[in-house]
């Protein structure tokens, strides 16, 4: 559908925070009436509530749009109406829990696409998240918390945003508002206090929080250094994923371009097992995901391949993998890291392989 703002993308701006509770959806409703007060045509999209009266409070005056019903298995669920938003066509639209995974049966998976749908019709689009539904971040986060988190946004998503705004809360304030109940209702708070909201956690979160703060807004500032680039090595190896994650997200710190390429005799997956195929297919449109250039080479050495390629793009970073049972090879003369290292060592090399959990 194409509306009359259709020739202006709207601008996208994310409160961002390291946890829930930490006020981001009562900051963007506190934005959201001051720009009602100064008369401006806003709407709020989507907003859930949690049982929280001092956010619940903040939506009094505010034009919001009734959810769309959808049933599924017999039982009916409400998402963010997003084709009545753009007949509506307001301004500005406040939309909440920007990570979340729409209910099968919508037009779209998650709600960031139906937000990118309304930006491409003009319309102006406050939302929230937490830092660890950031896709990159998804390995650090495990490794924080114990938690996988399911719900992700990708990288280049929140890249485009015009504005990020760091909503910060000690942990010590966090968790005194979940003792409260001003978070989570009695049994759900007790829950959360034995899992993810330990202080311990809060405060490594907050500092990942507060280091990506700082990248939004470096990134967002002119850039004279000279242009990296970096390789990423796609293999059936279940570590890969891990791999595209890290390489993607130094890519973003360095401004890098960046390439995903897996090496194949034949110059296709035709020679690999269908269990292998599967999974490097994955993990080339995982990359694509994240808007990494995937490519598939031929060659019979994939570390002479790799190199080759390294050296006629200009190469400064190529990224590794390797799985536990592979770690006594590591330093064998034959293997492909070793080879890697002998070819390129005018090339910096990162071997990643996959880690335990911190306790």
């Amino acid at each position: 559908m194409s509306g009359p703002l259709s020739a202006r993308r709207g601008r996208l701006k994310v409160f961002l925070s390291y946890a829930a509770g930490a006020g981001k959806t009562y900051r963007m409703l506190e934005e959201a009436q001051e720009l009602r007060k100064q008369h401006a045509d806003i709407v709020v999209g989507y907003f859930e509530p949690h049982g929280r009266k001092d956010t619940i409070e903040k939506t009094e005056g505010l034009e919001i749009v009734p959810r769309r019903k959808i049933e599924y298995r017999g039982v009916t669920f409400e998402e963010m109406d997003t084709e009545a938003i753009i007949r509506r066509a307001p301004k500005i639209c406040a939309v909440d829990e920007f990570p979340h995974t729409n209910v099968p049966g919508s037009e779209r998976a998650k709600r960031w696409e139906d937000v990118m749908v309304l930006l491409d019709e003009g319309i102006d689009v406050m939302t929230t998240m937490n830092l660890q539904h950031l896709d990159s971040l998804n390995d650090e986060i495990f490794q924080i918390a114990g938690i996988r988190v399911r719900e992700t946004v990708p990288d280049w998503v929140v890249r485009q945003a015009d504005e990020v705004v760091m909503v910060d809360v000690t942990p010590e304030a966090l968790l005194n508002r979940l003792k409260r109940g001003a978070v989570y209702a009695p049994d759900k708070a007790s829950r959360a206090l034995e899992n993810f909201f330990k202080e311990q956690t809060l405060t490594a979160l907050r500092e990942l929080a507060l280091r990506q703060a700082a990248h939004e807004v470096d990134v967002r500032q002119p850039d004279q250094r000279p242009a990296d680039r970096i390789l990423i090595h796609i293999t059936d190896e279940p570590t890969t994923a891990m791999l595209v994650r890290r390489g993607r997200r130094v890519a973003d710190y360095l401004r890098a371009e960046c390439f995903a390429i897996h090496v194949s005799p034949q110059g296709d997956l035709s020679d690999l097992t269908s269990v292998k195929r599967e999974s490097v297919e994955k993990h080339l449109n995982f990359a694509r995901n994240l808007h990494i250039e995937t490519r598939i080479l031929q060659g019979q050495n994939p570390a002479l391949t790799l190199v080759e390629f390294a050296h006629r793009h200009q190469i400064t970073q190529i990224f590794l993998t390797r799985s536990r049972s592979r770690r006594l090879q590591l330093l064998r003369r034959n293997s492909l890291v070793s080879q890697v290292l002998r070819l390129a060592q005018d090339i910096q090399i990162t071997v990643v392989a996959e880690r335990k959990r911190r306790t």
